[in-house]
């Protein structure tokens, strides 16, 4: 049990590190929490201080999510670290539990008040650790919805609903193996509904007609003498 206590933390602190306001105060001198939307995300360091930046933020949040699954998961199921007694034998189940602590981490950071952003990227990172098949079309469904409608919100929304959607048809309707299929399925269901709620905001806007599109957002990358502060939206 102590191992486990132990990944849970690690995990959750490892979420925690919150790369946009790392990037923006050390390399723009700005605290990107004053600038366009207000959150600390990925999406709005792409929305504020262009594209390299933003996606460079997004994958060091996707690799939190991973280094949890793939890392330091492992220290509970390794029959050595773990001194051979393992109270859950599915490392699947082990695994869920370091990914979303990690999710937990990077949506209340205990390094930023307890005030993160949206854990999308996180999740992704964890599921890319898990359930290759299922993230993929997820990232399809993704891909999809922002092209024909520009929104990054509705397209994580999107991609968050398909992923059990995925694991529910490929189990039921194509008979695929996966493994530990029912504590993946109700995972993920759990997962969706945290990153709905997460977006409940950019859901009011999307109803009343105010959320910003992708075209509003800059490809280039933008110096501190560029940006004007937005008002706040969430």
């Amino acid at each position: 049990m102590e191992q486990l206590a132990v990944i849970i933390v690690l995990s959750y602190l490892v979420g925690s590190i919150p790369t946009s306001i790392i990037y923006s105060k050390y390399f723009r001198g700005i605290d990107i929490r004053k600038y366009g939307s207000g959150n600390p995300g990925g999406t709005n360091v792409f929305r504020v201080l262009g594209w390299k930046p933003g996606v460079g933020v997004m994958i060091f949040d996707g690799l939190k999510g991973f280094i949890a699954v793939a890392i330091i998961a492992r220290i509970y199921y390794d029959p050595v670290l773990a001194g051979g007694d393992l109270l859950i034998e599915e490392f699947t189940l082990v695994q869920i539990i370091a990914g979303a602590s990690a999710i937990l981490g990077h949506i209340w950071t205990v390094f930023a008040g307890f005030k993160g952003g949206k854990g999308i990227a996180t999740a992704a990172g964890m599921l890319v650790g898990i359930a290759p098949v299922e993230f993929t079309v997820s990232m399809v469904v993704f891909s999809i919805v922002l092209v024909s409608s520009r929104f990054v919100s509705l397209g994580s929304i999107s991609a968050a609903v398909a992923f059990p959607l995925t694991l529910f048809f490929r189990w039921n309707v194509f008979n695929a193996e996966i493994q530990d299929y029912f504590v993946l399925v109700y995972f993920s269901i759990g997962i969706a509904a945290l990153l709905i709620y997460t977006h409940r905001s950019n859901i009011k806007r999307l109803i009343k007609g105010t959320e910003n599109k992708l075209s509003s957002i800059s490809l280039r990358s933008k110096s501190r003498k560029d940006m004007t502060k937005e008002p706040r939206t969430e």
